[in-house]
């Protein structure tokens, strides 16, 4: 079994999303995964027409394909209608995770209320987190700023994403806070980082995503050197337990 935790549709029109639709689904087939999981992304700052938008897109989706994708909800944290719109996913239209993006730092105080709401209902929250050495994007979220949530709110269920974006600056942030997993989605790391990753962290805290590299995260889980029970963790286990609302810190 395979669980991708943490893949998108993109755009701003019904075609754009149509289009990412269609090659989602051709790659779930292609590479054996059984269910994925989605948000609606398509500027760093979105307006609350943008969000609602793309949230109603994937819930849309979801109803389309039940047993093949589910839903991360994304908000603006700075929206004042940003609980609203969390609850009526989670509550209405069968979302499991709450996607923050570089809408602000992971750590911003208007996050709080997220994490709260989270941490009542059981929901994990997935961080976009990317360490870079340029282009870094205003209010993009590296691993200190989401260490800094995670002391926060503790019992917060936490993936951050993408490793960090650097392993070597992300892993080391959050590795003694035992509520933030990682996913190692991405398509442009280099080949040791998910051993690095599996050394100080271990398989338990460690997801399977691809955000939509499909092949080059495939590969990097078949590549690793890991036990069939490690690679299990990974590809599926460590996300059924993460996604159970009955599981809690």
């Amino acid at each position: 079994m395979i669980i991708d935790i943490h893949a998108h549709v993109w755009g701003k029109s019904p075609e754009g999303l149509l289009k990412t639709k269609n090659y989602l689904l051709k790659n779930i087939d292609k590479y054996g995964i059984d269910k994925v999981y989605i948000s609606g992304l398509a500027n760093y700052y979105s307006s609350e027409e943008e969000v609602a938008f793309l949230n109603n897109g994937v819930a849309e989706l979801m109803a389309e394909h039940k047993d093949r994708i589910g839903g991360a909800v994304y908000v603006n944290p700075e929206h004042k209608n940003t609980l609203d719109i969390i609850k009526k996913a989670t509550q209405e239209q069968g979302f499991e995770m709450i996607k923050l993006w570089c809408c602000t730092f992971a750590d911003a105080p208007c996050v709080d209320p997220i994490m709260e709401y989270a941490e009542q209902n059981g929901l994990p929250v997935l961080f976009h987190s990317f360490k870079k050495s340029s282009t870094q994007v205003p209010n993009e979220s590296t691993g200190i700023h989401v260490a800094n949530i995670a002391r926060r709110h503790p019992k917060t269920k936490i993936l951050m994403a993408h490793l960090g974006g650097s392993a070597h600056d992300g892993i080391p942030a959050i590795r003694d806070l035992k509520n933030v997993w990682c996913d190692q989605s991405g398509s442009i790391y280099h080949g040791d980082d998910l051993n690095y990753a599996i050394e100080y962290l271990g398989a338990e805290r460690i997801l399977f995503g691809t955000d939509n590299a499909f092949l080059t995260n495939i590969g990097q889980i078949m590549g690793a050197d890991l036990t069939d029970d490690a690679r299990d963790l990974i590809f599926y286990k460590n996300a059924l337990k993460l996604l159970d609302p009955n599981f809690r810190l």
